[in-house]
């Protein structure tokens, strides 16, 4: 009997002794680094946050955007974890591009397990988009014609070989039986200058994110011949086909989230996470969401490091296929 006592005595001390981890109070002033110039899918993300936490209460002075442009993300995460890795209040935004750029290195000596991987917030698409006076109705007749004479069908996007816009329709031509090398391919500064191009008819198609091409559709002037997801979209994109029901086995999503400097303490990490949790649930990000373009896709934590680390791994094996990584 004593012996029990003595163990449940000491079990109680050892429970006092060392602290479980809990969530630390909010921070008292919040940041959030968008690493591109004003105006793009970084910003975007950052003041979705902004918005959704004054709006939902969990801060109570409004969070602080800042801009830090250089290589899809590259210039942040290489100053996040160099000269700020312990500051709680600092978020920083992500996208897919950003872990297709970490995938092939270009984040410098930095690797996908230097930081925080702390929640996403929403996805994207990637599409294919012509001119709505265009000859190809589908993306079969569009990957037809490219087959036939690729010269003659100039693709535009907002970023150069290696990125995104390229890779999706690097993937197409491939599985068309097209040399993605022989592709007639324009890189823009955004995604909007290769927008006006194509309305100009400058080039003929687009390769890009289907956010940015909701404002154009309600217009009429534009056709997308397929979106990249699993499923097609709801609403004002019900009608536009996958890549997938056209025959053509790709997925493009571009997750959109956060992640926190590594030395950000376990507690203050919980902090943040609690807040996404009960954040991503309002009805007031849900409608912050809809309104810029974005598609529910809610991870956290562990789920989330894991998750980026698989599409780190995956875009590393497609952009070697391309000898764009080692």
């Amino acid at each position: 009997m004593k012996k029990i006592i003595r163990t449940t005595l000491a079990s109680t001390l050892l429970a006092l002794l060392v602290p479980a981890t809990f969530a630390a109070d909010a921070p008292k002033r919040t940041e959030c680094i968008a690493p591109a110039k004003p105006g793009g899918g970084f910003d975007l993300t950052c003041k979705l946050l902004q918005v959704s936490l004054q709006e939902t209460k969990q801060i109570d002075s409004p969070m602080r955007v800042t801009y830090m442009p250089g290589g899809v993300g590259a210039v942040a995460y290489n100053a996040i974890i160099a000269q700020r890795p312990a500051e709680a209040g600092t978020v920083v935004a992500f996208s897919g591009g950003s872990l297709l750029n970490l995938s092939q290195g270009k984040f410098g000596r930095y690797s996908v397990d230097d930081v925080k991987w702390l929640a996403a917030v929403g996805t994207d698409y990637g599409m294919i988009a012509v001119r709505e006076d265009a000859p190809w109705k589908t993306l079969g007749e569009l990957m037809e014609a490219m087959k036939k004479d690729p010269t003659k069908v100039v693709v535009g996007a907002g970023a150069s070989i290696g990125s995104q816009d390229w890779m999706k329709t690097a993937l197409l031509a491939r599985e068309a039986g097209i040399d993605p090398r022989k592709m007639r391919y324009v890189a823009f500064e955004g995604g909007g200058e290769p927008v006006t191009a194509l309305l100009g008819n400058h080039i003929q198609v687009v390769s890009g994110d289907m956010s940015e091409m909701v404002p154009h559709l309600q217009g009429g002037k534009m056709r997308v011949l397929a979106v990249m997801a699993d499923k097609r979209l709801p609403g004002l994109l019900a009608n536009v086909p996958t890549a997938k029901e056209q025959g053509f086995n790709i997925e493009w999503p571009i997750i959109r989230g956060f992640y926190l400097g590594p030395k950000v303490s376990d507690a203050e990490y919980q902090w943040w996470q609690d807040a996404f949790k009960k954040m991503v649930n309002t009805p007031e990000f849900q409608k912050q969401r809809d309104l810029r373009g974005l598609f529910e896709f809610n991870l956290f934590g562990a789920e989330l490091d894991s998750y980026v680390k698989n599409q780190v791994a995956s875009y590393r094996d497609q952009a070697k296929s391309f000898g764009l990584a080692k």
